[in-house]
């Protein structure tokens, strides 16, 4: 009898654990080279500055240097209910950005919800830069 409730109680929880989770962003191949001295990307001469790559990612890319001079580059994909691929807009002053059907906002620093509801980070992807070339992968 302990060795039927045992069966059944592994079997509820592989049955419940197997779902689809709604609030992942999908892993999508990202394998992008750009030029520093590119124009379309001249806001980032500067810390603080982003620019939006539209064409990769679930909903386009971010871009952001930080005032360290190292570079960031977030999924523009909001993480609040990650299904409906909201697309994050720039916020004036280049700090924050926002979920324009929720209203979440997220740090530029960190990806890091700053406002509700969203509680998960914007996804990210991995900055390389050498010979002023920054390569986006993941």
């Amino acid at each position: 009898m302990r060795k039927l409730i045992l069966l059944g109680t592994i079997i509820t929880l592989a049955f419940f654990s197997c779902g689809k989770s709604e609030n992942v962003i999908p892993n999508v191949p990202i394998n992008l080279q750009i030029s520093i001295t590119d124009p379309r990307v001249s806001a980032l001469n500067v810390p603080g500055g982003a620019v939006i790559i539209n064409g990769y990612g679930v909903a386009g890319l971010i871009l952001y240097r930080e005032a360290d001079d190292s570079y960031a580059c977030y999924d523009r994909c909001s993480t609040y209910m990650p299904q409906n691929k909201c697309a994050v807009t720039l916020d004036p002053g280049n700090f924050t950005c926002t979920d324009p059907c929720s209203g979440a906002k997220f740090s530029l620093i960190d990806g890091s919800p700053v406002k509700a509801p969203a509680t998960i980070s914007l996804k990210s992807y991995s900055i390389d830069v050498s010979n002023s070339e920054i390569y986006i992968s993941n």
